[in-house]
């Protein structure tokens, strides 16, 4: 009998293809519907470290009083407990809807000392946290070095609070991501996440106006993450879970032979509908049937850097076979 089992989020998951955080995952219909069709786990709609940062801006611009300071500072923890209590909520009802595993995501580009939510998403009855971390690297007065120690002490300061196991899901915006994720290997979590999606910029020639792109993936994006799994799965201990791009069983088979544990979706859904992940899974199940795999075991890594017959293709960068190499006639 064939058994899709994967672990990821320190848990063991029914099939690796989990519902990645988005506004479907806020919606308690929806949750309900990809558990009953079949997903291995959820992720909720992250709450932003922003989002609290810019309603006590806000308040601030508006507010003009004698007690300002005391206001603000009380105000501050107010945000804070309104936003934070709205999530517990959301985790505690999601918990009742879904018969799989329960993420919660907390999406931060600080490790302040609101990271002691943590404790309160625990105790809400989150099954896991996913760590959503990202800084774009504008600022030439940042260094590397500073961004490097945010990822690493957020995910300590989150990793001490709490029992429950922490992910973290992270860009590609390193010049040493291989590194960085060496050293958050390090860090004992339960698994790291390539890659997060976030919104770009667009520009309206006809307007000349700079607009927001689409926030949706298209299926070419997955051969970002489906590199760095094939390199790093067999240097990590932590198991990787890839994202962006991914919207059918090809897509996820070819992560799990890179040597991924599982995927995170959430485009395609906004497309197809929750209904969708039954198909998935059903094409998964067809093709290790087809192939005699009975678990994703035996065959999750097959292609990865160390086992490919030409690893140099996950290596290399440049096109040489196809514009480089001229040596003249």
């Amino acid at each position: 009998m064939t058994s899709l089992k994967t672990r990821f989020f320190g848990l063991e998951l029914k099939n690796p293809l989990i519902i990645a955080s988005s506004s479907l995952t806020a919606d308690l219909d929806k949750i309900k519907a990809f558990s009953d069709n079949g997903a291995g786990a959820i992720v909720l709609k992250s709450v932003f470290e922003e989002e609290i940062i810019n309603e006590y801006h806000q308040v601030a611009q508006n507010k003009v009083e004698s007690h300002f300071d005391e206001f603000m500072d009380y105000f501050d923890y107010k945000i804070r407990d309104q936003v934070l209590a709205s999530y517990g909520r959301l985790i505690k009802s999601a918990k009742e809807a879904s018969k799989v595993p329960v993420v919660a995501s907390i999406n931060c580009i600080s490790a302040g000392d609101w990271l002691q939510f943590a404790s309160q998403v625990q105790d809400a009855g989150a099954d896991a946290i996913e760590l959503n971390l990202f800084i774009m690297p504008f600022n030439p007065n940042r260094k590397a070095e500073d961004n490097r120690r945010f990822y690493l002490d957020t995910v300590r300061e989150v990793s001490s609070r709490v029992k429950i196991p922490v992910t973290v899901k992270i860009s590609s915006y390193f010049s040493d991501l291989a590194s960085i994720c060496h050293e958050l290997d390090g860090e004992k979590l339960a698994g790291i996440t390539m890659f997060n999606r976030f919104s770009s910029p667009d520009i309206d020639i006809d307007k000349e106006k700079v607009i927001t792109a689409s926030t949706l993936s298209n299926e070419n994006e997955h051969l970002l993450p489906l590199r760095w799994a094939g390199i790093l799965s067999p240097r990590l201990k932590c198991p990787i879970a890839a994202s962006t791009g991914i919207h059918n069983a090809t897509h996820m088979i070819k992560m799990l032979l890179a040597g991924a544990s599982a995927v995170q979706m959430a485009s395609v859904f906004y497309k197809k509908g929750p209904a969708h992940v039954a198909e998935i899974i059903a094409g998964l199940t067809t093709w290790m049937e087809k192939k005699g795999y009975e678990s994703i075991g035996d065959f999750r890594g097959h292609l990865s850097l160390t086992k490919a017959a030409n690893p140099a293709l996950f290596e290399r960068a440049q096109y040489l076979s196809n514009f480089g190499g001229y040596a003249g006639s």
